[in-house]
């Protein structure tokens, strides 16, 4: 059968990366992920015991298109404990995580064959998304002296119908303070270009509390997900918020492509954002990996390293090692048996030259990967 000219998007690296590291455990080998960005802990005991209770007396049926209004208002109110922001709930979407944000974004704002910017490196999803859309990825290759974050200079005059900023970053973890995201912002709309702001690393920051765009305007739209933060990555649930004109456009379009999120996933979700002392408890977690990556990543030959403020990335240029990036993270899981990700995954022209390491799992097998690499490097002189 034919395809379409929209569906030749690009794979997802990482997703290779962690098959060709299934196939060596399946072979028998210990492998040492820090490919994926994904907790090493499961969802927050107090949301899995809420399912629990709910599934004994619940059908859990369909839900409205824009989420249980309990989850709704309860979102609003973090916004009030995080950031002190009052928040309307009927501005709260629930989406099938934050994929389903991407999709229900990128369809309301944009016509096909708009062009929408991006940061380079940056999320590939939303390059591939965006172009099985119908819509124009536009790369904006950021620079070191701007802690690989866009500034309006890299995307003047480039016509863009949308601006796509992720704060806390991925790959590299860094994070725009009130005055790089306000930049952003108004030249954004001085240009008619819509603002996204993808903010599903808040509440994973390590010395100062991440920004949200809403701090600052409330013409933009929102994007977070419990994947992160609340370590709920295969629950598939997220949330928008959208300015109040926007709320109805954004229902009807959910309401034909998902119907709703998971209701369970939102029964779990709505607890899950009352579990503070585990979620915590989780973060001392990545802090010591952290603490340990930006240690021994160097010692190990890894010196080039962006500063991460927050997420649990370090994104690292290896451009003195190789320039094949893919051909080394498949060298270092054959000879280390630690998968990382190829650099390009993040920025096609550029990633040749990088690598991304994720400390998201437990702190021993942080410790167990680091000292692999060490050895690797050094026998690889």
């Amino acid at each position: 059968m034919r395809n379409s000219s929209r569906s030749a998007v690009d794979p997802f690296i990482v997703m290779d990366v962690m098959e060709a590291a299934r196939r060596a455990e399946e072979a028998g080998r210990r492998i040492i992920h820090m490919e994926v960005g994904q907790p090493g802990t499961g969802a927050p005991k107090g949301a899995v015991e809420a399912l629990a209770k709910s599934l004994e007396t619940d059908a859990l049926g369909y839900t409205v298109a824009l989420g249980l209004p309990a989850l709704r208002q309860r979102i609003a109110r973090l916004y009030g404990e995080w950031y002190g922001v009052d928040l309307n709930p009927e501005r709260v979407v629930i989406t099938p995580g934050s994929s389903g944000g991407f999709l229900l974004a990128f369809t309301a704002l944009f016509d096909s064959g708009d062009r929408v910017g991006i940061g380079a490196p940056g999320y590939p999803s939303y390059r591939q998304i965006l172009r099985a859309l119908g819509l124009v990825p536009v790369d904006l290759p950021t620079a070191p002296e701007n802690r690989l974050q866009p500034v309006p200079a890299d995307f003047a005059g480039l016509d863009l119908a949308g601006l796509m900023v992720a704060s806390p970053a991925n790959p590299t973890g860094t994070m725009l303070d009130h005055a790089a995201m306000g930049a952003l912002i108004e030249a954004a709309q001085a240009q008619g270009a819509s603002f996204i702001s993808d903010e599903i690393y808040h509440g994973i920051e390590y010395e100062a509390k991440a920004v949200t765009a809403l701090e600052l305007t409330d013409e933009c739209y929102v994007i977070n997900s419990f994947s992160k933060y609340f370590s709920m990555t295969g629950w598939r649930v997220g949330w928008m918020v959208v300015p109040e004109d926007q709320v109805r456009v954004v229902e009807r379009i959910a309401q034909n492509m998902f119907i709703c999120a998971p209701h369970a996933s939102q029964v779990a979700a709505l607890a899950a954002l009352d579990c503070d002392a585990e979620l915590q408890a989780n973060l001392d977690v990545y802090k010591a990996n952290r603490k340990l990556m930006l240690e021994r990543l160097p010692q190990a030959g890894f010196t080039r390293i962006a500063p991460p403020d927050g997420a649990f990335y370090v994104y690292a240029d290896v451009s003195e090692l190789t320039d094949d990036s893919r051909a080394f993270a498949a060298e270092i899981l054959e000879q280390a048996g630690v998968a990382v990700t190829p650099g390009l995954d993040f920025d096609p022209v550029r990633g040749a030259g990088t690598l991304r390491f994720s400390y998201a799992r437990a702190t021993a097998d942080i410790e167990e990967g680091l000292a692999r690499l060490e050895a690797f490097m050094k026998a690889r002189g």
